[in-house]
C-alpha cells in the first residue's frame, strides 16, 4: 500500500466529518459553526493533508521537483479559468481540467490540482466555510478520476464517453457535498429534509455544472489527455528507469 494513500484516507475521514458535523455535533466544541474546529482550521488541515500525500507521492521518483511543479501549474491554470466564468452559476471549466489532471497523472495529482483549484480561485473570489467543502469535493473528483485512468482506455471513443458520463456526474456530487455548508449555516433544523431543500434550490447550479463539463469534455476532452499524456511521459519516469529521451545519445539520434 503506498504511503500516500495514508494520506486520502486521513483527507476522506476528515471529510466524512465535515458532512456528518452540521447533523451529528451541532452546538458542540467540534462543531464547526461554533466550536474550536472551525472552518479555517479544517481548511489548513486538509491543505495539509494534501501536501503531504503529493510528497510521499512522487518522493520515489527522480524529477520530482519537475512533476510537482507541473502539478502546481495545472493547479493555478485551473484556479485561473474559474475566475472568467465566476458570474455563469458554475458553468466553469475548472472541474474539466481537475478530471483531466486526474486521469492523466493519478489519484493524488488530481487530488491536488482540485483542491489548489479552491484555494487559488477564492483569493480573488473570496474565502468562507465554503473553502473546506471545494477542497475536498474537488480533490475528491480529481482523484475519482484517477483511479478511472488507472482503467488503461486506450481507445479514444470509449475514454470520451466514460469522462463524459463522469463529467455529468462529477457536477451532481460537487452539489450533494458543496451544498452542506449553506445547509448547516443557514437551514434549521439540521434535517434530511432541510439538506433537500437546500439541493433543490441549488438544482439549477448543479445541471449548469454538469453541462459545462459535458460541454468542455465534448470539445476539448481529448485534446488536452494526449497534451497532458505526452507531458506526463516526459516528466514522469522513476529514479529506477534510465532517462532515454533526456540522454544524449538519444537526442543526437533525433
Amino acid at each position: 500500500m503506498r504511503k500516500s494513500y495514508i494520506f486520502l484516507a486521513l483527507i476522506l475521514v476528515l471529510g466524512i466529518f465535515l458532512y456528518l458535523a452540521p447533523l451529528k455535533f451541532a452546538g458542540t466544541l467540534i462543531d464547526p459553526n461554533v466550536g474550536i474546529l472551525n472552518w479555517s482550521i479544517i481548511s489548513l488541515i486538509l491543505l495539509g493533508l494534501t501536501l503531504g500525500a503529493l510528497f510521499t507521492e512522487f518522493d520515489s521518483y527522480a524529477q520530482c521537483a519537475k512533476q510537482i511543479s507541473l502539478i502546481a501549474m495545472l493547479g493555478t491554470v485551473s484556479a485561473l479559468s474559474r475566475i472568467p466564468f465566476a458570474s455563469m452559476m458554475n458553468f466553469q471549466p475548472c472541474t474539466f481540467f481537475i478530471i483531466c489532471s486526474g486521469y492523466v497523472f493519478g489519484p493524488m495529482a488530481g487530488f491536488m490540482v482540485g483542491a489548489l483549484t479552491a484555494i487559488i480561485s477564492n483569493i480573488f473570489l473570496g474565502q468562507g466555510p465554503w473553502t473546506a467543502y471545494q477542497i475536498f469535493t474537488w480533490g475528491v473528483i480529481g482523484a475519482l478520476a484517477g483511479f478511472l485512468g488507472k482503467l488503461n482506455i486506450v481507445q479514444k471513443t470509449y475514454r470520451r464517453v466514460l469522462l463524459l458520463s463522469y463529467g455529468a456526474l462529477a457536477g451532481i456530487l460537487y452539489a450533494m457535498i458543496i451544498n452542506i455548508w449553506f445547509w448547516a449555516m443557514y437551514l434549521y433544523p439540521h434535517t434530511l429534509n432541510t439538506y433537500k431543500g437546500a439541493l433543490y434550490t441549488a438544482s439549477f447550479w448543479t445541471l449548469s455544472h454538469s453541462l459545462a463539463n459535458i460541454f468542455f469534455w465534448g470539445i476539448f476532452g481529448n485534446k488536452v489527455v494526449d497534451l497532458l499524456d505526452r507531458f506526463k511521459q516526459r516528466f514522469f519516469w522513476s529514479a529506477d528507469e534510465p532517462a532515454v529521451e533526456n540522454s544524449l545519445p538519444a537526442l543526437i539520434k533525433k
